[in-house]
């Protein structure tokens, strides 16, 4: 009934009235985020540290039942929990989920409700993917026109950008220094860290309306999806103006690795990279680029590589001594289809069930920094989208983050049926029935790009 799995548990004889105390203790001898739950006659914790306390507690929540993750009480009487003892560890240091917050504005509200699924499920990790071609999304006080012309764009591509289709209306939105201190707090006080990305040097065309000179050619915010080929120029006044948009985003998060982009650059120069990646060393912090970097030259040996092409990127950083988050597009991009059929909403990418994700095993699994889902927005226009395409594949993926060991789908599919989605339905949480979706999902007559 636990998600994600835990290293062990064992069932006891019978129930407990459970008042609602736990009994907290700092007195395990094991890794970060390991726990003790011990059920019967009370609920006792043994943690190593902080985050295991509150990990165990997401395990009595999950005991409690479902109705333990609304908002408010709905019924009178005790809580029963079974009698049972769980002893858990995590198995990667990073557990995380990349939310594209620059195709598509996710209000405050939404990413903070975010920051409590992935507490839910033991994740640790939100990449915000800040800014891109389609929006730039901090705001920077040294440079307002990076958000207040850059944060919005007059339509956008309806569908997939072969079809030539577009909206027609204005879309946009950006999070403010102190918007983006709370939600860092708010997650901090989950065990959530906050790792925040700014684009380099391609993805940068936002940037590029606001300020032409930054780029190689001008242009508006783009309103189209894939690549384009605009860059950042690589003089000394242009990345002289990034060093110090990553001195504004330093001061904002506290996270010790900052993420950079470097990926799907047609032309850019890997001198860009590099200095800004210096320049982040410089400042006490670990730069994180996808794995396109790797063909800037010499990066700092504190570099984070995110290997999405594959895994065949991060092999490769492994080797240089980098630490590596493993991402690989055909096990965990959310925002590919999750059926080969005509109801899926946009349908692109190849087809990514939540069982496929749920069979990933990282490669490399004992070298690794950890692994992350990545949900790219160009097709989720509301928060609605975003849940269906996560929910229930991102809790495949905490599970394969999170445990160890032999995984069987039945048993998975079991514990996600009568167990999770519950939970996922006191919460809110819009996801994809595993039947298919509900009519209101479906997208008729949107055009997407099957693979």
């Amino acid at each position: 009934m636990i998600l994600p799995k835990p290293v062990s548990f064992t069932r006891g004889d019978g129930e407990i009235e459970w008042d609602g105390a736990v009994d907290g203790r700092l007195t395990l001898d094991g890794p970060p985020g390991s726990y003790r739950l011990t059920v019967g006659p009370g609920v006792t914790v043994e943690a190593a540290d902080e985050a295991g306390l509150f990990y165990a507690r997401q395990t009595v929540r999950q005991l409690a039942g479902p109705d333990a993750f609304r908002a408010a009480p709905i019924h009178d009487g005790p809580v029963r929990l079974p009698v049972c003892v769980v002893e858990d560890a995590p198995r990667f240091a990073w557990r995380g989920l990349m939310l594209d917050v620059a195709r598509h504005f996710l209000p405050k509200h939404e990413v903070l409700r975010y920051v409590d699924l992935l507490a839910a499920h033991k994740l640790n990790v939100l990449h915000l993917h800040l800014t891109d071609d389609q929006g730039w999304r901090f705001e920077s006080r040294r440079f307002p026109r990076l958000h207040e012309v850059g944060g919005w764009r007059p339509s956008s591509r309806y569908g997939d950008r072969r079809s030539g289709g577009q909206t027609g209306r204005p879309h946009g939105g950006y999070y403010t220094q102190d918007d983006l201190r709370e939600v860092v707090a708010y997650a901090a006080a989950r065990h959530v860290t906050v790792v925040p990305e700014i684009d380099i040097p391609g993805h940068s065309q936002a940037a590029i309306a606001a300020y032409p000179e930054l780029g190689v050619s001008g242009g508006g915010v783009w309103t189209d999806w894939g690549v384009n080929p605009n860059v950042l120029k690589a003089d000394e006044v242009t990345v002289d103006f990034y060093r110090q948009v990553f001195d504004e985003l330093l001061d904002v998060f506290p996270s010790e690795v900052i993420g950079l982009g470097g990926d799907e650059a047609e032309n850019g120069d890997g001198r860009f990279v590099r200095r800004i990646a210096q320049h982040l060393v410089d400042r006490g912090r670990r730069p994180h680029g996808w794995d396109e970097v790797l063909a800037a030259g010499p990066l700092p040996s504190s570099t984070v590589i995110a290997s999405w092409r594959g895994e065949e990127g991060g092999l490769a950083a492994l080797d240089r001594g980098h630490d590596v988050v493993m991402c690989p597009d055909r096990h965990v991009y959310l925002d590919y289809r999750q059926a080969d059929g005509p109801d899926e909403p946009i349908p692109v990418g190849t087809v990514l069930r939540w069982e496929d994700v749920y069979a990933y095993e990282p490669a490399a699994a004992d070298r690794v920094l950890g692994a992350q889902a990545n949900l790219w927005s160009e097709h989720l226009d509301s928060p609605r989208r975003v849940d269906y395409a996560v929910f229930p594949r991102l809790c495949a993926l905490a599970e394969v983050a999170w445990s160890t060991g032999p995984r069987d789908v039945e048993e998975f599919r079991t514990r996600l049926t009568e167990h999770h989605l519950p939970r996922l339905d006191a919460l809110g949480v819009e996801y994809r029935p595993l039947s298919g979706p509900h009519p209101w999902q479906k997208l008729p007559g949107v055009p997407g790009f099957p693979r």
